[in-house]
């Protein structure tokens, strides 16, 4: 069983001075039969407090404000998780599309989690779906096929998108990071009625090379009759093991995002990530990136923090 330490630096820095920031946090790795939360510090600027709920989709969240003016807000979360998943999953391949509609009636939130947006370029995606489903009708083979399709035909690259990137933009593209591919993978499969959820974390491989090591990460838990929600990681093609660590669950993005708020002030601001992962053999990965922002708060009162944690 992996034990991870893990730091999370978030840094908000304004050009001129804000106040009254009020903001909203999922930083709290979810506990589960999957993970076990050892400990974790919470440090943020002025040691205000922080209130703490569980949101719609089970998430830790906390909620915090910060009145007195400011030109700097720092999140440092410090915490120790341990993985107690297998290093390979069972999976029902046998489980039929059948099976997953007779599930389905009364559950409102796998409702929720199959049912696609709407966006311009839904045809292209139908015609994915229609490519991708499983000749045997194979729920687990299908989210498969469909993982294949995304690492093979698009094109990982970092800074290309925002955290407001749209699915249609990502077609057009055909490149971008885990969370765009996560977003990409839940149209496909939700296309297809396949409950799917977006979730945050972490992947620490080790020395295995895969995309997003060390990072804030995104991929996609989708319902597999017998299997129950199964991880698969679109951005390095595999179902997650017991090296993801997971910090929150949602319809997408923006039910999971690490940090996002709202302040009082005419300001720029520019965001910086940091992540360093500890492994039990003395290993440290760190990564530190400048979060690309689609907007920067120009404009008078209240003005929007946008997300925390461009995933990688």
């Amino acid at each position: 069983m992996p034990l991870f330490r893990i730091q999370h630096l978030t840094t908000y820095k304004y050009d001129r001075l804000i106040q009254e920031s009020m903001n909203e946090i999922k930083i709290f790795p979810l506990e589960s039969e999957e993970q076990e939360l050892v400990n974790q510090d919470l440090e943020i600027s002025g040691h205000p407090e922080v209130h703490l709920f569980t949101d719609y989709w089970g998430n830790t969240t906390g909620n915090f404000n910060l009145l007195a003016p400011h030109e700097e807000l720092v999140i440092n979360s410090r915490l120790a998780v341990r993985t107690k998943g297998p290093d390979e999953l069972r999976i029902n391949f046998l489980a039929t599309f059948l099976e997953l509609t007779e599930e389905g009636p009364g559950d409102i939130r796998k409702m929720v989690l199959s049912r696609p947006d709407a966006m311009v370029l839904q045809s292209l995606i139908e015609d994915m779906a229609g490519q991708l489903r499983s000749a045997e009708s194979s729920v687990a083979l299908t989210i498969k096929n469909c993982s294949d399709y995304i690492f093979e035909q698009f094109d990982y690259i970092k800074g290309i998108t925002t955290t407001e990137t749209t699915v249609d933009e990502i077609l057009a593209k055909r490149a971008g990071v885990c969370q765009d591919f996560a977003h990409l993978l839940l149209q496909i499969l939700r296309t297809m009625k396949i409950p799917s959820r977006y979730v945050s974390g972490y992947i620490c491989p080790h020395r295995s090379g895969l995309r997003g090591e060390g990072a804030t990460h995104a991929w996609v838990e989708a319902w597999i009759p017998g299997s129950g929600w199964t991880g698969i990681d679109p951005t390095n093609n595999i179902w997650v093991t017991n090296t993801h660590i997971k910090l929150a669950v949602g319809k997408d993005f923006t039910d999971c995002s690490p940090v996002k708020g709202t302040f009082k002030g005419l300001a720029r601001q520019t965001l910086t990530v940091f992540v360093s992962v500890d492994y039990e053999d003395g290993e440290v990965v760190e990564v530190l990136n400048d979060v690309k922002m689609s907007n920067e708060n120009t404009a008078p009162a209240p003005a929007r923090a946008p997300s925390a944690g461009q995933q990688q």
